[in-house]
């Protein structure tokens, strides 16, 4: 490298540490996050649960709630229901596709989500993952109206991640952050079964 193509990249370098320190400086508010992980792609629920292990690794206390997941063993589960600084809870009864039977479903996740308010109103829990929990509510068993109050009223220090697809605008407007993650390509897809340790 040129001694002139240094000094640009240092130029550009300087430029960009401007702008991200400007943005740094701007952000001074210290409070807990709202963030809905969705879209199509795999990923999600790996997200939701490798930010739990960030918070646990900063000596936090996590509350997990799995809605649609738990009729089956799942290596999270396997890993975190046991930690003492972990609240874990299943919904249990697995997809809809597989119960079909849309009361049990709704009379499950309304015992699951008397489980969840509690623990949007505990302050020793620094993040709240619930993971799955768009389907329980675009299949309406849940209210959502119910949902995005006990969100807004939580403590103000906790962070709330919502994980599944189809995520639909008005979690989009309530949260903080929003991510959305594109199917392109998938291993099932090419008659690859889903493997132990990966999806799930």
């Amino acid at each position: 490298m040129t001694e002139e193509k240094r000094q640009r990249h240092k130029e550009r370098m300087q430029q960009r540490k401007e702008i991200v320190d400007a943005g740094i400086a701007r952000a001074q508010e210290d409070k807990g996050v709202f963030i809905v992980l969705s879209g199509d792609g795999k990923g999600k629920s790996s997200s939701g649960f490798g930010t739990a292990l960030r918070a646990l690794g900063h000596g936090y206390k996590v509350g997990v709630v799995q809605f649609i997941k738990g009729a089956w063993e799942c290596g999270e589960r396997n890993m975190l229901e046991h930690m003492p600084d972990v609240e874990f809870h299943v919904m249990g009864t697995g997809f809809t596709w597989e119960t079909q039977d849309d009361e049990k479903d709704k009379q499950a996740a309304a015992q699951v989500w008397a489980k969840a308010k509690t623990m949007l109103q505990n302050p020793e829990l620094h993040l709240v993952l619930f993971d799955e929990m768009t389907y329980a509510l675009n299949y309406k068993w849940l209210d959502k109206q119910d949902v995005l109050d006990a969100i807004a009223n939580r403590p103000e220090q906790q962070s709330v991640i919502i994980t599944g697809r189809g995520a639909k605008k008005y979690l989009q407007d309530a949260c903080d952050t929003y991510s959305e993650i594109k199917a392109v390509k998938h291993a099932f897809q090419a008659g690859i079964k889903a493997q132990k340790g990966i999806e799930w």
